[in-house]
């Protein structure tokens, strides 16, 4: 096998070892592996290979009467809150056989118990199965546990992501200091490329050495032999911890193939990660739809139009939604590959043809219309197959990426993206021309201008937010400054904090974002003390960034 076809082919055979298992079974299963098994062809794939539900790995749920068998799947080390819920979903239900697979290797759950050396099997795996017979009822019954790298998600054959380690972050300056205070001081690093894996929490210390497992459980599929290259502190703590795996130093040995990977610590690059580029469909369907429940790689698509539902309040949310994943259909693939690389035009014209193809194979009464393709023109064609049920079936994963595209095109917040490009142009120009202080009093009438709401392209806080975050990332690199500067920088700051205040007191509800870094989860107005605390350190420590490290 060549390692290209290897590498297309692994995240499917990782579920392997699942389906084998799940026959007859209801399966019970998170939110990130569920992710991983979207993207590998779903549900259905359990449902064929003989599974009888599928339920979500939770303490409110368990099985029937009639159901012997459970086989769970989970993406964390089988302690703590995800042993109890097992544990739960065991005790009110009737299980006599249980298979528990987690993508967190055996060596690392000796890890987290605390175990430092090598043991021959698999101890923590057996004693947890003796756990499951004890819950079940029975030391008779059947329990096994296993480990599998369920953790990839295939978007295409060659764009691999992995979303069950979307938390981990790159270390910043502030973490620094959270891991030295817990040093002594002779012994304390100084700089972040000077921290070693040792001092991380336990928590990330897993994830990290989670995630080098499951790489090199893919480079010992495809043999092949990795050399590895980092830029920044995390990512040369992750490519250290896949070059000392048991595994890579055996397969540098003898593996006929070699490759190179890369590892970025993506604060390097906030520019990239928040900028608006304004020329990618995807980017936009991503930015603008809302996210599937528990997911981190795919949004909901509003099927309502496919039916003649009108769009009420009593309608709303009585259809399952739609997806980006569509693995049972070849052109739909197809379309969505396209729709991944191309430019906007680009794939906004390919969707339409897609839909006037499909219509035309059906003999729906299709008006062709030449020109600039709209988000109407594409729901025009949409809901000509929502009276032929078969055509809906033949079509359904088209037809999604059609809607997808058509709600996203026509989004309240698209004027806003657009708004946020122009100003990111503008500022962008400004930083060439002037000192941080001076771009930064360019954003002050922005954030004052935006606080009536009226209008569909004035900027939210999040969107203020994101500029800022842009104009500090890109302003570290153009204007480099002195003790004078700085000191004109901090008075503009503070006039910023203020505006920003401003307008968070006068929020009535707060986004999901905001609630994470404010920490308020109420939809009551706030106090302008909160606020200007919150908004305070916000500003401060907008190049820095706020996930600080798990404790």
């Amino acid at each position: 096998m060549l390692p290209t076809d290897g590498v297309m082919s692994f995240p499917g055979q990782t579920w392997e070892k699942v389906l084998s298992k799940v026959k007859k079974a209801v399966v019970f299963m998170d939110d990130r592996c569920s992710e991983s098994l979207h993207w590998n062809g779903g549900a259905a794939l359990l449902f064929e290979a003989g599974a009888r539900n599928i339920k979500q790995f939770s303490s409110f749920e368990a099985g029937g009467q009639n159901e012997p068998k459970a086989v769970f799947v989970v993406s964390t080390v089988l302690k703590g809150k995800t042993a109890d819920i097992i544990k739960d979903i065991i005790s009110f239900s009737h299980f006599q056989y249980c298979v528990v697979f987690t993508t967190v290797p055996h060596s690392i759950h000796l890890l987290a118990n605390n175990v430092t050396t090598d043991l021959e099997g698999n101890p923590v795996f057996d004693q947890f199965e003796e756990k499951l017979c004890e819950w079940m009822g029975d030391m008779n019954y059947t329990a096994e546990v296993m480990h599998a790298p369920v953790v990839f998600a295939p978007l295409t054959q060659q764009f691999h992501l992995l979303p069950a380690f979307s938390e981990i972050f790159p270390l910043l300056e502030v973490d620094l200091e959270a891991i030295n205070e817990k040093r002594p001081e002779k012994k304390r690093f100084g700089s972040l490329m000077d921290v070693d894996m040792h001092s991380l929490p336990p928590e990330l210390q897993i994830q990290i050495k989670s995630l080098a497992s499951a790489l090199s459980a893919l480079f010992e599929f495809i043999g092949t032999r990795e050399e590895s290259f980092s830029v920044g502190p995390m990512s040369r703590l992750i490519a250290g911890e896949l070059a000392s795996h048991p595994q890579a130093k055996n397969r540098r040995k003898s593996a006929p193939n070699k490759a190179s990977i890369v590892f970025i610590d993506r604060t390097l690059d906030l520019t990239g990660a928040v900028g608006h580029h304004g020329d990618n469909l995807v980017e936009k369907i991503l930015s603008v739809l809302p996210q599937l429940p528990g997911h981190v790689t795919d949004i909901q698509v509003d099927m309502l139009e496919l039916t003649h539902l009108k769009k009420t309040a009593d309608t709303k949310g009585i259809l399952a939604p739609g997806c980006l994943a569509q693995n049972q259909s070849a052109t739909a693939r197809l379309l969505w590959e396209t729709m991944l690389v191309a430019k906007q035009k680009e794939a906004v014209m390919e969707v339409r043809r897609q839909l006037v193809e499909a219509a035309s194979k059906e003999n729906l009464p299709i008006k062709m219309s030449l020109g600039r393709v709209t988000a109407e023109q594409l729901c025009s064609y949409v809901q000509l197959f929502r009276d032929s049920w078969g055509a809906l079936e033949s079509h359904s994963g088209v037809l999604q990426l059609g809607l997808a595209a058509a709600q996203a095109l026509r989004h309240p917040a698209l004027p806003r993206w657009d708004a946020c490009l122009a100003f990111e142009r503008l500022l962008l120009q400004a930083l060439g021309d002037s000192d941080l202080a001076e771009v930064l009093k360019q954003l002050l009438p922005i954030i004052k201008s935006s606080e009536s709401g009226t209008d569909s392209s004035e900027l939210s806080v999040d969107d203020l937010l994101v500029l800022l975050v842009y104009v500090y990332s890109v302003a570290k690199e153009a204007c480099p400054g002195g003790a004078d500067k700085e000191k004109h920088v901090e008075k503009v700051e503070n006039e910023l904090i203020g505006a920003l205040t401003l307008r968070l007191t006068r929020q009535t509800s707060l986004s999901p974002l905001l609630q994470e870094i404010t920490g308020i989860r109420t939809h009551h107005p706030h106090t302008p003390t909160v606020s200007h605390t919150h908004t305070h350190t916000l500003t401060h420590c907008l190049f820095l960034g706020w996930n600080p490290l798990p404790k």
